[in-house]
């Protein structure tokens, strides 16, 4: 591995932060390209678990250097709650052990707030967001009305430019949504103190993703959320506002694409998806439920369950062809293991024709039915498996076909949450 993508290949919540963790032993960079800190990796150590929400998870280990690149947006509350609970665990973040691009944009107050008033008013027709203040910073960033890092910890560009924008915002808050208007001098000088806390972390990112890659150095790129949650390729409108997939990295981190040798897309052994939206191989049933149980399917971040559904490819053979993946990383097959039987979706029908592609519309994606192929289950507890030899036949078959279907080989398999339930199977 020399430079390599870790994104989720479904609707998020795939397992990237372990897969990143384990593949993070092996690389010296790991930069986080998009999103805030609404996305929620768990990283398992030993008996210590961890719940990362913008660091990225190589931060775990002391001799790694993490990058949060200009693609992601960043709360400096958030960013200091993070670092001060990793702090209390024993992991001291210092700005030898992470770097914060000054460039990314900075999540003010005011962009929670008009998050949550305007999932308010969408009423029945709200999005899910996790209100904290992601689409409304990236919605400035495109209106080009944000304010950066690079602006942040300088005390009187911040001033001037927060004075413009509060105006705005407010004006918004009080009289388009009835809400409560923010005052200047506490925001602005709360925010002058994230500023002298931040600036040690702050540097031109891009500089230094692309320098460690002409030097030779292992660099790894960990995606939040998932491929169905893109803003262009997603279930829109039910998305995130950023690109969740591999092309995301060039403009997320400021390298070309052609410094990037691989993309790994992890997916689990059967599919999941938070909030609205059609779901074609959902399972509105008990074995909807006994997978959510078993497999705990509850959101790290919002805590919100997950719905839960059988194994869909047409989802991951899109994710392959939009990303160019060149393996996957499948989790959670522990969690089958009890099922008699097992399906996975290899096609729609969409009216009088067969599709194997995501389609673009939501109003067509919900006319679909899935075709599905049929598999024997495994009883066995595979949780112990450390090889792909000591895996049950009928979870090997049930891998083998993810690979026929979708042209992509498995690298990586995971049998548990923990570091050492995790075995390669083949190269990345």
């Amino acid at each position: 591995m020399s430079s390599y993508v870790v994104l989720g290949a479904q609707w998020g919540d795939e397992g990237k932060g372990k897969m990143t963790d384990y593949l993070a032993e092996t690389a010296e960079v790991i930069v986080r390209f998009q999103g805030g800190n609404n996305a929620g990796h768990t990283v398992e150590v030993g008996e210590k678990q961890y719940k990362l929400h913008l660091i990225p998870s190589g931060i775990l280990y002391k001799e790694k250097l993490n990058i949060i690149g200009n693609g992601v947006v960043v709360d400096p509350e958030a960013l200091f709650k993070e670092m001060d609970y990793l702090g209390a665990l024993g992991e001291d973040i210092t700005p030898e052990r992470l770097l914060i691009s000054d460039r990314a944009q900075v999540i003010m107050p005011y962009h929670k707030i008009l998050d949550e008033l305007k999932e308010e008013a969408r009423g029945k027709n709200d999005i899910g967001t996790t209100k904290k203040g992601i689409g409304p910073c990236y919605t400035d960033k495109v209106e080009r009305c944000g304010i950066r890092v690079c602006d942040l910890i300088k005390p009187e560009v911040l001033k001037e430019k927060l004075q413009e924008y509060l105006e705005m915002k407010n004006t918004l808050i009080s009289k388009v949504y009835e809400g409560k208007e923010l005052n200047f001098d506490e925001v602005y000088e709360a925010y002058v103190k994230h500023g002298e806390r931040i600036k040690p972390y702050v540097t031109d990112t891009s500089v230094k993703v692309y320098d460690s890659i002409k030097a030779g150095k292992k660099v790894l790129f960990e995606g939040a959320q998932g491929t169905l949650l893109d803003i262009d390729f997603g279930s829109y409108p039910y998305v995130t506002s950023s690109n969740t997939v591999a092309g995301g990295v060039c403009t997320g981190a400021g390298i070309g694409p052609t410094m990037i040798d691989g993309a790994i897309g992890i997916v689990k052994g059967y599919t999941t998806r938070v909030g609205k939206g059609p779901f074609p191989t959902e399972l509105n049933d008990e074995t909807g439920d006994w997978i959510r149980e078993k497999g705990f399917e509850y959101g790290t971040t919002t805590g919100r369950s997950r719905r839960c559904g059988w194994l869909d490819l047409v989802i991951l053979k899109t994710a392959a062809r939009i990303s160019g993946l060149t393996s996957f990383g499948v989790t959670k097959i522990d969690t089958l293991a009890g099922l008699e039987k097992l399906k996975v979706c290899v096609g729609y029908k969409l009216e009088d024709k067969v599709i194997d592609y995501f389609p673009a519309s939501l109003e067509d994606l919900a006319k679909c039915e899935p075709i599905y192929e049929e598999f024997d289950g495994w009883d066995e507890s595979i949780k112990d498996a450390r090889t792909y030899e000591e895996l049950p036949e009928n979870a090997k078959i049930y891998l083998k076909r993810i690979e026929e279907f979708t042209g992509v080989n498995i690298s990586i398999i995971s049998v548990g949450p923990r570091r050492d339930q995790t075995m390669m199977v083949n190269s990345l």
